[in-house]
């Protein structure tokens, strides 16, 4: 393949040409789409930057969407993708993929950003790897509900059962009521995990960028939602991305009621295909995915830092938040939400 020699780090001039290449690479994931790009910089302020390669005949062969993160808490880098659990290299071939990350490299220095932080594709040779800390759970779907039932593990399915004998009702949409009512339960979820909320904008501009392949699923009981969950469909597959639940979710089963309800509503989109997203190593979010009878895959990342830096640390886990989180989850959540996103949006 006759490539040339420098990529271009810059958008392209044919927004098409972008779409037209992750469409048809087999590889590509949402998060390589100008879709999800231009809906976390409208959201957040971070600026996208995107490395291009193209051969002789000038067709892409390969590209790395960039966020640049800036934070003064958490510093800055530049992510593949931002907010993203996915992204990184999408080349036609490892030389092609070697040739972008160099790019990357570049324009990190020019940027004056100390780190590029790639959330899966292919990782670049020399490159420091962060392995042992997340886990993707995703299996296929059954063929229809009852199979579906039988396929989760038995004590995991008897909580299913008893969601499905319940009052709780399900909702679907992207109208105005779904959106609130989700950031109303999602906030509230991630305050009493002690973790910041990102700003409600990026919940909107994601669902308005991607149109009918993102929506929002609601569980409401004789009051209110009490879990709810947004999610992502690509190439067949459902993808319940930002979710979470009331105190009284858990009592009430609204999360079994949830993940299933999801499960048949995306077979009746079409999907095969479930991915439970990712969850950090030991924590309850690991445990309670395999209790669904999904196995986990261990993901794999890797950052380039400048010489002499450190990386950022953004994990909320971490025993250097450890205080900060325990006095998050007892702030009132009107302040929460207030302070929350000018924090999250940081984190990329």
């Amino acid at each position: 393949m006759n490539a040339p020699a420098h990529p271009v780090a810059a958008p392209l001039p044919d927004d098409a040409a972008w779409d037209a290449y992750v469409a048809a690479h087999p590889d590509a994931t949402p998060f390589h789409t100008r879709a999800w790009c231009e809906a976390i910089t409208r959201a957040t302020g971070h600026k996208h930057h995107l490395i291009a390669q193209r051969d002789a005949a000038g067709q892409i062969v390969g590209l790395l969407p960039l966020h640049h993160v800036r934070s003064p808490l958490f510093g800055q880098a530049l992510v593949a993708s931002g907010f993203a659990v996915g992204g990184g290299l999408l080349a036609d071939s490892p030389e092609i993929a070697a040739v972008l990350a160099d790019a990357a490299i570049d324009l990190a220095g020019s940027l004056g950003v100390p780190s590029i932080e790639l959330r899966g594709g292919s990782l670049p040779e020399g490159w420091p790897i962060e392995e042992g800390v997340y886990a993707g759970f995703a299996r296929d779907l059954a063929s229809d509900e009852e199979a579906e039932l039988l396929a989760i593990p038995r004590k995991q399915r008897a909580e299913v059962r008893k969601a499905l004998a319940s009052d709780l009702k399900v909702t679907v949409g992207t109208d105005e009521a779904h959106r609130a009512d989700h950031y109303r339960v999602y906030a509230t979820s991630v305050r009493n995990l002690g973790t910041p909320v990102f700003p409600k904008t990026l919940f909107s501009h994601v669902l308005d960028a991607f149109g009918p392949d993102a929506d929002i699923l609601n569980v409401r009981n004789d009051r209110e939602v009490v879990a709810s969950v947004l999610s992502l469909y690509w190439r067949g597959t459902v993808m319940p991305y930002w979710g979470g639940g009331l105190a009284s979710a858990r009592s009430l089963r609204a999360n079994e009621m949830m993940y299933f309800a999801l499960m048949n509503h995306a077979r009746s989109r079409g999907c095969t295909r479930f991915d439970f997203g990712r969850s950090k190593l030991g924590t309850g979010p690991y445990s309670y995915k395999k209790n669904w009878g999904f196995e986990p895959e261990a993901l794999t990342y890797a950052r380039w830092l400048a010489e002499g830096e450190t990386p950022r640390d953004t994990n909320p886990t971490s025993a250097k938040y450890r205080l900060q989180v325990d006095l998050w989850k007892k702030l009132p959540l009107w302040a929460a939400n207030r302070i929350g996103p000018l924090i999250a949006r940081g984190l990329g």
